[in-house]
């Protein structure tokens, strides 16, 4: 069966990631979702890619699946193992050479001034655990270019959350629409964390995208 790497977001943790591997391990599947060194001013995001590769059991037939910031840390991993697929979930989607840090200018970022960007969905429990595990991010990461000339040659997918208000989908169609040319999103009803607020309807949709 296939594989999924799960790339986190910004100051999250793999934890947050939980019931959707649940989700996939329960049809067959095998997922990872390894911390990534994001606090850690020595490491860039090569370093974050490399924590992911090596954390594979094998590089047989993975899908690499990449939330929010992991849009950034997600295409170096499917460039790596000649990934089945790459599939991003309401995700940053870099240029080459773009850094992290002027990813929001350059894309158009407007707050959307709307309150709980990130739990609103999500069950109360959960939202307090995954705020407990919150974490920094080096300026090291956020500095250094994209080091891709092009996002790599694997099918990729996108999963656009319609109740996100953090990258809303309205922000969101049109960074797809620009840099994602072809690609259609895949929608669904869920915030930005979706692996929390809709874990099993998630699953469903990444299950999808395996062999």
């Amino acid at each position: 069966m296939t594989t999924f790497a799960i790339v986190h977001g910004a100051g999250d943790v793999g934890w947050s990631w939980h019931l959707v591997a649940a989700a996939l391990e329960a049809k067959g599947h095998t997922t990872i979702a390894p911390d990534l060194p994001t606090e850690d001013e020595s490491k860039d995001l090569t370093d974050w890619a490399s924590t992911v590769v090596n954390a594979l059991p094998s590089t047989s037939d993975v899908v690499v699946v990449g939330h929010s910031f992991g849009g950034f840390t997600a295409p170096l991993v499917a460039q790596q193992v000649n990934a089945s697929a790459l599939v991003l979930v309401t995700a940053m989607l870099p240029k080459p050479g773009e850094t992290p840090g002027a990813w929001w200018e350059n894309a158009g970022y407007t707050d959307s001034g709307l309150e709980d960007q990130f739990w609103h969905d999500v069950p109360a429990d959960l939202a307090e655990e995954s705020q407990k595990r919150e974490r920094g991010v080096s300026e090291t990461a956020m500095a250094k270019p994209w080091p891709l000339t092009a996002m790599p040659d694997v099918p990729t997918h996108f999963i656009l959350c319609t109740e996100d208000r953090f990258f809303t989908p309205e922000f969101m169609r049109g960074v797809v629409a620009d840099r994602l040319p072809g690609v259609e999103p895949v929608e669904l009803a869920a915030g930005h964390c979706a692996q929390l607020s809709k874990p099993n309807e998630l699953a469903e949709l990444l299950a999808h995208y395996a062999r």
